[in-house]
């Protein structure tokens, strides 16, 4: 396992737990800048927004393109030679945001079995149609993260 990725990981997590204060499904987010620094964080927001495409993929690209803008870089909506990192694989709106911003490497924790798009139900990031693909690091703290959503949903039952 890429001790690089656990840590990126660790902070995504963070971002996940930080869900919980809004009562939404706790997904976290980062990106990572092409020198290994974190250039952003997202977490799902759609409970705290009332917004349906307020996911921790999406809220890190807007930051990260936020990010890029304010030090003048051109053409800062593409997000090449970063890596996005999250907790739980993304769903086809993410996988879709994730291929037009260009983003090369993704890692993520657990699998999401019902609505995943990056290798499970769909694999948006790597269908050769495209003009872009995504390489693809699975499980990466897939227990502590598949952890983090299971006493989220148990939570509410």
């Amino acid at each position: 396992m890429n001790r690089e990725h656990e840590a990126w990981m660790d902070l995504a997590l963070a971002e996940a737990r930080a869900a919980l204060t809004t009562d939404d499904v706790p997904i976290g987010a980062v990106i990572i800048s092409p020198t290994g620094d974190v250039l952003s964080t997202g977490r799902n927001e759609r409970e705290a927004v009332k917004d349906p495409t307020g996911h921790a993929e999406v809220i890190a690209i807007r930051n990260a393109v936020t990010a890029l803008a304010a030090q003048g870089q051109d053409d800062s909506w593409r997000l090449e030679d970063c890596t996005l990192v999250v907790t739980l694989e993304p769903c086809a709106m993410c996988a879709g945001a994730i291929v037009l911003s260009r983003i090369p490497r993704l890692v993520f924790g657990a699998w999401d079995e019902k609505a995943g798009a990056c290798g499970s139900v769909f694999d948006i990031v790597r269908e050769p149609r495209l003009n872009h693909w995504v390489e693809v690091y699975p499980r990466v703290k897939e227990q502590e993260c598949a952890e983090i959503l299971q006493d989220f949903f148990r939570s509410k039952r």
